[in-house]
């Protein structure tokens, strides 16, 4: 890293993580003239596009998106941003991602937020081309429903006797 100043190279005085480890902060020193500056440095997460291209990781695509399919649903911008922060953590792990897996990121979150708003946004995502393919997607989301109803239902209350008081 060159000065501001002198443009002479300079030395790291201390590093630490900011930004729960999404950032580096550098505190930097020049021989030269004297000069101390702090640098943060981020990483870059690139979404590799079908046609190749790659371009950095944007919150504000997702959530274009994805209010696109919530549009007149009771979504509002809040849990659209919690939507794409979810999605970016859950994809940061790799420099490169391909945009298909950015796409599976959402469809998970985005079902738990509004299952309507999942359905339009899966069936322009996985390209359904026929109404089998919507209620092979219905099917799927009502058998999550008796899974997740079964999980958390009440256990059948016990029959209780009754014994005559003495």
């Amino acid at each position: 890293m060159r000065c501001p100043t002198c443009r002479a190279d300079t030395r790291v005085i201390d590093s630490r993580d900011a930004m729960e480890g999404d950032v580096i902060r550098r505190r930097r020193s020049c021989p030269e003239c004297g000069k101390r500056f702090t640098t943060t440095e981020t990483i870059s997460l690139c979404v590799v596009k079908r046609s190749g291209v790659t371009e950095p990781f944007s919150r504000a695509k997702v959530i274009s998106g994805v209010r696109k399919a919530c549009q007149g649903r009771p979504v509002d911008e809040d849990q659209l941003a919690l939507l794409a922060q979810t999605v970016e953590e859950s994809v940061r792990d790799k420099a490169e991602i391909p945009s298909n897996e950015v796409g599976l990121a959402i469809l998970e979150p985005l079902r738990q937020l509004d299952e309507v708003a999942y359905l339009r946004f899966a069936s322009v995502y996985r390209s359904f081309e026929s109404l089998a393919d919507f209620e092979a997607e219905i099917t799927a989301l009502r058998a999550t429903h008796t899974e997740t109803y079964a999980e958390t239902a009440d256990p059948v209350p016990q029959q209780h006797q009754l014994v005559p008081a003495s």
